[in-house]
């Protein structure tokens, strides 16, 4: 009798630890599944914040596009003269590049300079600029991410302006080749150079600072046609 009470109470005791190990795990399966709940509705919840986040920057710069990008467009049309028609029409590009950048529409090296071209082509024309391009068949074409692309555009928007503002040019020439690894970008006019004052300007410290942020450099000097040339220099192994 003593033995079966004392095999009884083994399995009972047993029995007790198998159900303590099982409860055990089963608080763990709990606990994980719950943590993996919470974690997925934090993940939920901070995708719907995001998603709304999102649609009202949406709507802030279709606004803002929409309001000032339409006011802008009125002063090209109402200006004076070319030249500040073509001031309104930078400002404008401005305006839409911060846009597009902000909506995150990266390209190709090829779809930015056809981009580039595509403008400055719209602005000189304008103001009666002709427009020589020469671009290498053979150049490369990797990505390039919103921000290099933006400093791109930003660099040959701000020496067209030069261009049309101050060097009383009839041409502009642009050439794009590859060596190195490298972009080498030239914009030649026949114009009258670039004033001192012009040199000192903000303008051109921002197009040094574009070129640093591009890894590059840029370089101002006197032009093969009489006018002034500008140089940039970029890797675009760093672009891929």
């Amino acid at each position: 009798m003593a033995t079966w009470l004392a095999i009884a109470l083994l399995l009972i005791a047993t029995t007790c630890v198998v159900l303590a190990l099982q409860v055990r795990g089963l608080r763990a399966k709990l606990g994980t599944r719950a943590a993996q709940a919470d974690a997925g509705s934090r993940a939920h919840d901070a995708q719907v914040r995001e998603q709304a986040a999102s649609q009202e920057r949406e709507r802030i710069y279709s606004d803002l596009h929409d309001d000032l990008g339409a006011k802008l467009l009125s002063l090209v049309y109402r200006a004076e003269s070319p030249v500040q028609a073509d001031l309104a029409r930078a400002i404008l590009q401005d305006l839409r590049d911060v846009v597009t950048r902000s909506r995150g529409t990266p390209g190709t090296l090829g779809d930015v300079l056809a981009d580039i071209r595509g403008e400055a082509a719209q602005r000189l024309a304008a103001v009666g600029i002709g427009l020589a391009w020469d671009e290498a068949d053979d150049l490369p074409d990797p990505m390039l991410d919103n921000g290099h692309a933006l400093h791109l555009h930003r660099i040959v928007r701000e020496a067209i302006s030069n261009t049309i503002r101050h060097a009383q040019a009839r041409h502009l020439r642009v050439r794009v080749r590859a060596a190195a690894g490298e972009l080498l970008l030239e914009l030649t006019d026949d114009g009258s150079g670039v004033p001192a004052a012009v040199l000192a300007g903000s303008g051109m410290r921002n197009m040094r600072t574009r070129a640093g942020e591009l890894d590059g450099r840029i370089d101002w000097v006197p032009g093969t046609e009489g006018g002034a040339k500008v140089l940039l220099r970029m890797p675009l192994d760093a672009e891929a």
